[in-house]
């Protein structure tokens, strides 16, 4: 339950070495929430992650979760829920794949839509019917523009992120009067390891912006952010070019 000053005081993280999702969670604990679950396969990367975030004042535990082992995601996600009320379930794992290699091989495709598009409907579903089951809570879904409009760029990454965001608009019509809570976020480009080395995009942002969307939709309880919000505008019109026009756009 949100305590006395509307903060969230339970987070559970899935995708837990996120550079999104730990900037979410910092904001987060300074706000007052206490106990966090970091959910993602067992690495130095996870442990140093609940190590960090004990350091600013959280109970802090690691869950061995692999967004591919869709059968396994009752049972692991249940455990959490079995622990006690989770406020806010951020849902942040996918991978961004190699367009050109993905394009060579069908089964490295494959894995980006099973990422994060299958293993996302999978887990959010879960997570969704347990925070129902609660009477309260917010799932928070890391969608992006790439989702918008499929690009030659980046298409098989842009289309899993489109099956995503569509879902995530339905679950969250679907939980209404619930007490649940989706929100979906839209970033642009956003710089961290994941993008290090490729060419930068316009409206580029960082982690810790992305997280100051999250939290300022929490606690607007809106649905949608867009992140800068300048990007709604953009998307808007780019989503209605002719696409003999739009292949020949620099996006």
């Amino acid at each position: 339950m949100k305590d006395a000053f509307g903060a969230p005081q339970s987070l559970l993280v899935l995708g837990g070495t996120s550079e999104i999702a730990l900037a979410t969670a910092r904001r987060l604990i300074a706000l007052r929430t206490r106990r966090v679950w970091l959910a993602g396969r067992p690495s130095p990367a996870l442990d140093a992650a609940a190590a960090e975030l004990r350091g600013r004042g959280a109970e802090v535990s690691t869950v061995d979760f692999d967004a591919l082992d869709s059968a396994a995601h009752e049972v692991v996600l249940g455990k959490v829920f079995a622990e006690g009320d989770v406020d806010v379930v951020l849902m942040a794992f996918g991978v961004a794949g190699d367009q050109a290699r993905d394009e060579e091989e069908p089964m490295a495709a494959v894995r980006v839509a099973q990422t994060n598009y299958t293993g996302a409907v999978s887990a959010g579903l879960v997570c969704a019917g347990a925070l129902q089951a609660q009477g309260h809570g917010s799932l928070v879904v890391l969608s992006s523009v790439a989702g918008e409009r499929a690009r030659r760029a980046d298409f098989i990454y842009g289309s899993s992120k489109a099956g995503l965001d569509a879902f995530a608009q339905g679950l969250g019509d679907a939980l209404q009067g619930t007490g649940v809570q989706v929100l979906v976020v839209r970033p642009g480009f956003v710089r961290t390891r994941a993008t290090a080395g490729r060419p930068e995009q316009p409206f580029a942002t960082g982690p810790d912006e992305v997280a100051r969307a999250i939290v300022s939709g929490l606690r607007r309880r809106t649905e949608t952010v867009w992140v800068p919000g300048s990007l709604r505008v953009v998307m808007t019109a780019l989503r209605h070019v002719p696409r003999p026009l739009f292949r020949r756009l620099p996006v």
